[in-house]
Order: structure tokens, then C-alpha cells, then sequence
């Protein structure tokens, strides 16, 4: 091979005026610099303006027919590795050709020879395929699979091949093809050519993209396929640019769409709910996979998304009537969490997910409240249910606040369907946790479920309720020294308080406070009793109650002792003596005593209440008396009566003897003194039954609390319009709304009004009855 020629970039150039620079050394540089080593630059002098740099020697002709023997030699080589045999030149070699044809400007016609080189091939690939017996049924599988192989063989042998020839005429693509941007560079070449002549036949694609949903189809019906082949075709599809969108991806969603839309219908009538959404997460994943293992990452999104629509969209309402609700009573917490999951996908699932959320709680909630044959446990199936619900938002529902907002919203719905009872009802659950003997907790957890009471309590609207049942069950435990711990009890009325402000609980407090200056009073009282000249036998116990802060009790007349009015009497003059101006009445339905008995197996004490405590005296007197005779010698009322000798005659400690038998205390019956009687234990408690609340006094309190509603509702009207002098009935009772603080109906604030109308606090205008005036 003949010496090649040595490349010399030819320099033909003036350099301008120097401005004055006076250093030769730097415009040689300068000079050099430019060249790029070229030959004799100007001999400037220290006092030139003008630097003159010579041309370059002539460049070497090439011999003659080295452009055609060299691509002659190129040619072959193109050739040897399109056909897979050993090219028979060094490779460095025939790179070093290409520079030189490269630097002898014929890039272009050395780039427009390999084209159709390549081109050449690429044609002859195609009658591979147009021999290749084409068949009508898709389906038949292992002819498809054998197509996909053959494509594939051909597309990889055209990578292979192309990586190598671009290696040789690499100076070539990094030259002439980098500076025409018009060109192709050599590999984007050969993939147009392959797109051209190969992928673009109809046939051939076509046969291509069924194969390649063919395997995808037996893939997703869960047989094994060859993913690698998948893989690589459709690399192939999605490096021919527009094959994979145009071609495969568009024919691909519409063949996933009606699969999962044929599917979905299908399992939803099938499968129960938990499975069916375990079966959409399971295709979820594969899907999934799927885009990583083979399909391009733009099919990603719209992939998916089509099998979300198909799969879940299409059926939210269907999955939700189907299956919540028993997901939801079984506490299913996976598949809620997976249901949760799965919804938030859906463009509108977490909506209608949330819809069926609160109409269920609606529905559980109000089968506990409204049903009165519940009432017994209906407090603690509110809290296990609350605490049921807050546990799904934690762990299934991510603590989701739209989740929780509707749950506080669904729970002040139903707990209101039923006014009055749930109120109450709390405040008796309330009082058996703050009863002494309840040994059910520790004080942390007693104070626990003092919290989760509380939660409850804020959804009940009727608070004064709440109030009026608390006070009187309180007003039982302070009296009857019942109280679990003083310590729950006023962390109970601190939570009041910060719940409901400082009105709310000041009643309370009251009571607390009339307990604590009740001791002070008894120690004073105790050192005025050893100053009198005779004490007596009663150790006696007095707690000052102001009227304002107690519940309202009956007072009721009974018939005491001699010695129980003296003592009382005693008290009164030593109380009043240190009070003047104030005025004691004695609530006998809220006294109890200690007694002392004797019978044949020996000395026994009895805790009692007072009206048990006038029975058993009597018989110190005698061993038998009717019931005739104890109510006139007694006194006490006919049905509280009643029960006390029910207590005493019928209960489990039998201290009389009741004639005839039976449960219930009738006229005419005997009551004997049972000397026989034995019991384990030294001091005995007799069932003070009078503490028990009666449906009479339930009603009671309830009415009173009615009333005391009646009385806020004038004072709110007389306020507002004593403020606006003048208003309509609409705004009035509007702003009622505002201020009220119970529920109350539109109806009783209109016979509010009349009442106050007919009072002359307040007239109708003449010209428009639903106008108000105030009357001053």
C-alpha cells in the first residue's frame, strides 16, 4: 500500500493591526496556535503593525484509484461482516482508510456507498419473510412464536452488524454526518433503512404485533412465555420510533381494555369481595412488572390506567354495596386496607369510599341508640364502636383526615336521632366508673375511660341533660361517701370544664365545696357537743348543703325518735348560732345510719339508710307489727315505705320476717323480728334502696331539665329583643339558634314567644304579625 499522504488543514490568513502590541514572541505564538503547525510564519519585527502569515506547501495528490481501491477494500469489508465471515483486513486499517477518504473530501460519496450497501441488505432481508408461510388464524401459537424468533434473529443480526460497520466509518459519522444535520448518523441509518424496508410491510408488521399479543395474552392467562424475546421485539418496535406508538401500543391498550372490561364484569358476578380486590391488586403487580420487564415505560401510565378504569372505576359502587359493610362488621382490617389502597387509585374513589363510610356509621350508630332495649349497654357499645372505627382510620384508612372529619360528623348524627336518652345515659355510665367498689380499673385506666367518654360526650347536643343526671348521681356519691376516688372525680369535672367552660361545671364545684366546709363545720361541732352537759348515744353527722348547687330533693316528713330530734335540734342552735340569717332543712331521704343489733349468734352492725334505720327501731319495742302500723308509727311515705321493708324483709340480708312471703309488700302483711339471723360478715350493708334512682325521679329530672330549658329560651328572647327593640320572627328565631346551647324544635320556640307575647314582654306589629317589638 502506497505511504499515505500526511493530513495539513491549509491556512490562508491576515492577521490584523496589532494596536500597538510590541512582543514578537507572543504573535508567533499566536500564529503557531492558529495554524496548527503549519510551515514559516512572518518575520515581524518589534516595530510591525502588520503580520503576514504564508499558505501552507501544496497537499500532496492522492495516487491514482486509491479513492476506488480504498472503498474496493471498505466494501468488502461491509460485506464479510453482513454476510458473517472474517473480514480479511486489520480493522484499524480500515479506519485509517476512512480518515484518509474522509480528509480527501469525499465523505459524501463514501457516505451515500455505504448507504446503499446497507440499504442493499437490508432489501434482501424482506423475501426471508415474503417466502415465510403467512397464516390467516392468529392463533395458532407455535407458528407465531417461530415468526417472532426469525424477526428477532434478523433484527439483532442488523444490530450486531451495524455496531460494526459504524466502528470502521466512525470518523466518518463523527465528521461529515455530526456537521449535515440533515443526515442520519450511520446507526439512526440503519434503523430508518430496517423501518423502511423490513418493519413498514404490512405483513411483516402486522404479523409481528399480533406474536408479540399473542405471548402477552398466554402470559396474563398465566402460562410461561419468553419474556426475553418480548423484551427484545419490543426494544425493537420502540427503537423504529413511531412502530411502538402508532403500531403496537395503541392495538395493545384497546386488546387490555376489553379483556379487563369482559373480566371485571365476570368476577364481580363471581367473587366475593375481598377476593375480587385481591385479584385487581394481583393484576395491578403484573402489570406492572410487565412495563418493567418488557414494554416501554411511556406505555406505563395509560396501561395502567386502563386496568384501574376496567377493574375498579367501572364497578366502585357495585364493590362498596357488595362488600363493605361486612368487611366493616368482621373488622376485615387487610381488605379494608386494601380497599383503601386500591380506591385511592380511582379518580372519585376516596369520595364514594367516604360516602358509604358515613352511611355506615350512621346505620351501626343508630341500631345501638335508637333501640331502647339496648339502653343497658348502649354506652359502652358507643365506645368499643368508637374505638372499632379509630383504629380502621389509623391502620386501614392512612389517618385520613377527610376520614376522620366524617366520622365525628356521622357520630353527632346518630347519637342525636334519639334526643335526651344517650345524655343520660352517659352520665349514669359515668357514675357506675366513679362508684366506690368498682374495682374494673386501675386509675390510669379509669382516667382512660374518662377520655373516651368525653369523645363521646361532644357529639351529644343536649348537654344540660348530661348535667342534670351527673349532678343528681354525683350529689349520691358525695352524700353517700361513694365516690371511687376524689382524685377521678375532679379529673372528670376538669375535663367538663375545659369541654364545656366554667358555667357549666360552677354547680359542681359547689358541691365539692360544700363537702370540704362540711367537715370543717362537723370537727367545730364535735367540741361543741363535749361541752354539753348530756351528749347522748348518737354520733351525729351533718353535711351543710347550699340549696343553689344540689339537686332538688322532696323534703318529706317522717316520724324520728326523741333523741333524733333533740340531737337535731342540738345542731340547729349551734349551726345558726354561727350563722345568723340562714335557714336549715333536713332532706331525710338522704340520711343513713349505723346500727347495732343482737341476735342469737351475736352482735352484728348494719349500714342503713334513715327510713331503714326509723323501721328497725320500732322493733326495740316489739317482735311483730303490720305494715299499718309501721307506716303510722314511721310516718314515711306509702311506696318509699314499701321498698324499705322490701329491703329489709325480701333482699338477701333478712333482718324481719315478712308474712305471707313473697317479692312484694302488701297490705295487711306482718313483718317479725327474725332473731335467727346470721350472716359471715360483722357490718352489713342493707341495700339502701331509696338511693336507687326510681323511673319517677328519671322522669323528673328530666322534666326539670325541660323546664330549666323553657326559662334559658324566654331569657334568650327577652335579651335579644330588649337588644334589637324590633325584629322578624325568622331572624329571631334564627338567632335563637346561635345562642341556645340544647336542641330545641321551631314549634317550641314559637309557643316561647306566645307565652312571652301574652306576658307583655314583647307585641306583634299591627301591620305584620311576623314582626316583633320589644315592650320596655
Amino acid at each position: 500500500m502506497a505511504d499515505e499522504p500526511q493530513k495539513k488543514p491549509h491556512l490562508s490568513a491576515l492577521v490584523g493591526h496589532t494596536n500597538g502590541l510590541t512582543k514578537p514572541a507572543s504573535l508567533a505564538a499566536a500564529s503557531r496556535a492558529g495554524g496548527g503547525g503549519g510551515g514559516g510564519g512572518g518575520g515581524a519585527t518589534a516595530s510591525s503593525k502588520k503580520l503576514v502569515i504564508k499558505n501552507f506547501r501544496e497537499r500532496p495528490k492522492l495516487p491514482d484509484n486509491y479513492t476506488q481501491d480504498t472503498w474496493q477494500k471498505l466494501h468488502e469489508a461491509v460485506g464479510a461482516i453482513q454476510s458473517s465471515i472474517s473480514i480479511k483486513y486489520n480493522l484499524e486499517e480500515l479506519y485509517q482508510a476512512v480518515e484518509n477518504l474522509c480528509s480527501y473530501k469525499v465523505s459524501a460519496t463514501l457516505y451515500k456507498q455505504l448507504r446503499q450497501v446497507c440499504e442493499d441488505h437490508v432489501k434482501a432481508q424482506i423475501l426471508q419473510f415474503r417466502e415465510y408461510p403467512f397464516l390467516v388464524h392468529r392463533n395458532d401459537s407455535l407458528d407465531s412464536l417461530l415468526f417472532l424468533k426469525k424477526i428477532n434473529k434478523c433484527w439483532q443480526d442488523h444490530c450486531r452488524q451495524m455496531i460494526m460497520i459504524r466502528s470502521i466509518f466512525l470518523f466518518l459519522d463523527r465528521t461529515y454526518v455530526l456537521q449535515n444535520s440533515m443526515l442520519p448518523s450511520i446507526w439512526d441509518m440503519g434503523l430508518e433503512l430496517f423501518r423502511n424496508h423490513v418493519i413498514s410491510d404490512k405483513q411483516v408488521q402486522n404479523k409481528t404485533i399480533d406474536g408479540i399479543l399473542l405471548l402477552i395474552e398466554r402470559e396474563r392467562n398465566g402460562e410461561a412465555v419468553d419474556r426475553s424475546l418480548l423484551r427484545s421485539l419490543l426494544s425493537m418496535l420502540s427503537d423504529l420510533q413511531q412502530v411502538y406508538k402508532e403500531s403496537f401500543e395503541q392495538r395493545f391498550l384497546e386488546e387490555t381494555n376489553c379483556l379487563y372490561a369482559a373480566e371485571g364484569q365476570r368476577l364481580m358476578q363471581e367473587r366475593e369481595v375481598p377476593e375480587y380486590l385481591h385479584h385487581v391488586n394481583k393484576r395491578l403487580e403484573e402489570e406492572g412488572d410487565r412495563v418493567i420487564t418488557y414494554l416501554d415505560h411511556s406505555t406505563q401510565k395509560p396501561l395502567i390506567a386502563c386496568v384501574e378504569k376496567q377493574l375498579l372505576g367501572e364497578h366502585l359502587k357495585a364493590i362498596l354495596q357488595k362488600g363493605l359493610d361486612n368487611l366493616l362488621d368482621e373488622n376485615r382490617i387487610s381488605d379494608l386496607t386494601q380497599t383503601y389502597q386500591l380506591f385511592s387509585r380511582v379518580k372519585g374513589g376516596q369520595q364514594i369510599l367516604l360516602q358509604h363510610w358515613s352511611e355506615y356509621i350512621k346505620n351501626f350508630g343508630t341500631t345501638i341508640v335508637v333501640n331502647p332495649e339496648k339502653d343497658k349497654d348502649m354506652v359502652q357499645e358507643l365506645l368499643d364502636f368508637k374505638d372499632k372505627v379509630d383504629h380502621i382510620i389509623e391502620v386501614c384508612f392512612q389517618k385520613n383526615e377527610k376520614f376522620v372529619n366524617l366520622m365525628k360528623e356521622s357520630f353527632e348524627t346518630f347519637i342525636n336521632k334519639r334526643p335526651n336518652k344517650p345524655a343520660e345515659l352517659i352520665a349514669k355510665y359515668v357514675d357506675s366508673k366513679l362508684r366506690a367498689g368498682n374495682k374494673e380499673a386501675t386509675d390510669e385506666e379509669l382516667e382512660r375511660i374518662l377520655d373516651k367518654i368525653m369523645i363521646i360526650f361532644r357529639f351529644i347536643h343536649g348537654k344540660d341533660v348530661f348535667e342534670a343526671f351527673y349532678k343528681k348521681d354525683l350529689a349520691k356519691r358525695l352524700l353517700v361517701g361513694k365516690s371511687a376516688s376524689v382524685d377521678a372525680e375532679k379529673s372528670m369535672l376538669s375535663k367538663l370544664k375545659h369541654e364545656c367552660g366554667a358555667a357549666f361545671t360552677s354547680k359542681l364545684e359547689g358541691m365539692f365545696k360544700d363537702m370540704e366546709l362540711s367537715k370543717d363545720v362537723m370537727v367545730q361541732f364535735k367540741q361543741y357537743m363535749q361541752n354539753q352537759s348530756d351528749p347522748g348515744n348518737i354520733d351525729l353527722t351533718v353535711n351543710i348543703l347550699t340549696m343553689g348547687y344540689w339537686p332538688t330533693y322532696t323534703p318529706m316528713e317522717v316520724h324520728l325518735n326523741s333523741e333524733m330530734i333533740k340531737l337535731q335540734e342540738v345542731f340547729k342552735t349551734f349551726y345558726l348560732g354561727k350563722h345568723s340569717g340562714r335557714k336549715l332543712q333536713w332532706q331525710t331521704t338522704l340520711g343513713h345510719a349505723v346500727l347495732k343489733a343482737e341476735f342469737k349468734e351475736g352482735k352484728k352492725e348494719f349500714q342503713v339508710s334513715l327510713f331503714q334505720t326509723l323501721v328497725l327501731l320500732m322493733f326495740n319495742e316489739g317482735d311483730e307489727f303490720s305494715f299499718e302500723e309501721i307506716k303510722m308509727a314511721t310516718g314515711v311515705e306509702d311506696s318509699e315505705l314499701r321498698r324499705t321493708l322490701q329491703s329489709l324483709a325480701c333482699g338477701k340480708a333478712r333482718v324481719l320476717i315478712k308474712n305471707p312471703k313473697g317479692k312484694d309488700v302488701e297490705d295487711g302483711d306482718k313483718f317479725i323480728f327474725n332473731g335467727d339471723f346470721k350472716h359471715k360478715l360483722f357490718r352489713i350493708k342493707i341495700n339502701q334502696i331509696q338511693m336507687k334512682e326510681t323511673v319517677e325521679e328519671q322522669v323528673s329530672t328530666t322534666e326539670r331539665v325541660f323546664q330549666d330549658r323553657q326559662y334559658q329560651i324566654d331569657a334568650a328572647i327577652v335579651r335579644i329583643m330588649k337588644m334589637r327593640k324590633t325584629l322578624g320572627h325568622n331572624l329571631l328565631v334564627s338567632e335563637l339558634y346561635n345562642q341556645l346551647k340544647f336542641p330545641v324544635k321551631p314549634g317550641d320556640l314559637k309557643k316561647r314567644i306566645e307565652s312571652l307575647i301574652d306576658r307583655d314582654y314583647m307585641e306583634r306589629d299591627k301591620d305584620n304579625p311576623n314582626q316583633y317589638h320589644y315592650v320596655a
